[in-house]
């Protein structure tokens, strides 16, 4: 007997039928989908057939080998997102000085924001994160240093480069400047390659 499988498809009705529909869509095999989501077989088996709850982590793994949303494995209808945003005043989030306006869709692989970015802020604050950004420069002066080597851009000019390359991004002018910002989780090849090669030689 197992007590803590009893009454489980009770909880989160439709789940156990679209993870098993989910896999067999992808081509996966039990095995493959078990290996690939750091499960055994009889574990994602048992998912699949509503004998066990899948927990948040597990949720997460499964979403993301199977190219989808927890939301959507839950059966949520997931929001309208519109293909259109459009323009007017600058009202948007502040953090740190900085201000956000979303200039793209929520739930996309790409995040695209208007950023404005005051004078002198975190200019000496080193960031390091997995992704690509790419930035245009609307107003203002943008300094953007890149490991040792400093590019002080002016309006019309860009910035495209790996994330987990050291970057600072200061303002120059008093009035700060005003860029569009996009920033993707995806990771270029040439960095993926440089990125294994650092750990091989480990």
């Amino acid at each position: 007997m197992n007590p803590p499988d009893e009454g489980a498809a009770d909880e989160l009705p439709g789940v156990a039928p679209r993870l098993r529909e989910l896999r067999r869509g992808r081509g996966l095999t039990l095995e493959t989908a078990a290996q690939r989501a750091g499960l055994s077989p009889a574990h994602l088996s048992r998912l699949e057939t509503g004998r066990r709850q899948p927990s948040l982590p597990m949720l997460l793994g499964l979403a993301r080998i199977y190219g989808t949303t927890v939301s959507e494995l839950l059966g949520e209808k997931p929001p309208e997102r519109d293909a259109i945003i459009r323009g007017g005043a600058f009202e948007g989030a502040e953090a740190d000085g900085w201000m956000y306006r979303r200039a793209g869709s929520p739930g996309r692989a790409m995040q695209a924001l208007r950023v404005r970015v005051p004078y002198g802020a975190q200019g000496d604050l080193v960031r390091v994160h997995p992704g690509e950004e790419w930035l245009y420069v609307v107003g203002g002066r943008l300094r953007v240093a890149l490991r040792e080597t400093v590019h002080d851009l002016d309006p019309g000019d860009s910035a495209h480069f790996d994330s987990l390359t050291p970057h600072r991004i200061a303002a120059l002018d008093r009035g700060g400047a005003e860029l569009l910002f996009v920033h993707s989780l995806l990771q270029s090849p040439a960095a993926e390659l440089c990125l294994g090669n650092a750990l091989h030689a480990r």
